[in-house]
């Protein structure tokens, strides 16, 4: 039976050779670089690994990795990088952790079939670290999560709500922290302020561009009541305009961390404010 792989990505030629010279053990599939394209081929085609087909993209075609990662998992299907070296360090240092298998390239179209059905038959019983660890390819990444609930005892845990109006960035950011905080998360200002209303939080992650009111705005909120003015805040965006991160500083948050999200780095920037 041929496995099912779903191709997008901006190198042609890469995703080319599936068609021409993989047809013995690779059903594929293409569709285009966005989020929502992305995400109905993994429900309708119900792919057996995603193929991302690195050329030349920027950060901001990154944006939104994540969140596909984050339905990838939650289906069992496994994310291969296949790009040079240089372009697959590069995406690695933007996204981090994403990749299951990096496949460099120069390589060939009949070692890219051998090494995706491998890797497949060790992802499908559990052992695919060791199936996967050729020469050319990148070394897998210890996926379990570097804490657990069992590392710090419950009354320790600090609270973190989470506000973005993206509910799979939401997922995404209680999926990184869970092990260490416990995290609320609201789709709104109007939702997170009605939890705050309520009970206390420790520390606030805000996502800048949202519709009806931006983080810029909620911010202010915050700091004209007295109960919230004091809670800590980062900023959380994929804005890169140097004048609309400095009129979010000038508010003086504790922070920002520019999406996607690096989750070293979150915890990193979280743990220097509630520790």
């Amino acid at each position: 039976m041929k496995c099912k792989v779903l191709l997008t990505g901006k190198n042609n030629s890469a995703i080319d050779d599936f068609f021409i010279h993989m047809n013995d053990n690779i059903e594929a599939i293409t569709t285009s670089c966005r989020y929502e394209d992305i995400i109905k081929h993994i429900k309708y085609f119900v792919p057996d690994v995603f193929v991302y087909c690195l050329f030349d993209e920027t950060a901001d075609d990154f944006n939104k990795l994540p969140l596909i990662k984050h339905r990838l998992s939650e289906n069992k299907i496994p994310f291969i990088l296949l790009g040079a070296k240089k372009e697959c360090d590069e995406f690695e240092r933007i996204t981090f952790n994403i990749p299951d298998l990096i496949l460099y390239k120069p390589i060939t179209a009949t070692l890219i079939q051998e090494k995706i059905v491998k890797f497949l038959k060790g992802w499908k019983y559990g052992d695919s670290k060791e199936t996967a660890g050729q020469p050319e390819d990148a070394p897998l990444k210890n996926k379990e999560p570097v804490m657990t609930k069992d590392t710090v005892q419950p009354q320790q845990r600090k609270h973190i709500l989470a506000i973005d109006d993206n509910s799979l960035m939401l997922k995404v950011i209680k999926e990184h922290l869970h092990g260490k905080y416990d995290v609320a998360t609201a789709i709104s200002g109007k939702v997170a302020f009605k939890f705050l209303e309520h009970k206390q939080t420790d520390l606030i992650l805000l996502d800048y561009e949202m519709p009806d009111e931006n983080g810029p705005a909620i911010l202010a909120k915050l700091r004209s009541n007295e109960a919230t003015k004091d809670i800590p805040v980062i900023f959380l965006t994929a804005i890169s305009e140097r004048d609309k991160l400095q009129k979010a500083l000038v508010m003086k948050p504790q922070g920002y961390l520019l999406k996607p999200i690096d989750p070293n780095k979150l915890l990193e920037t979280i743990a220097q404010h509630i520790g």
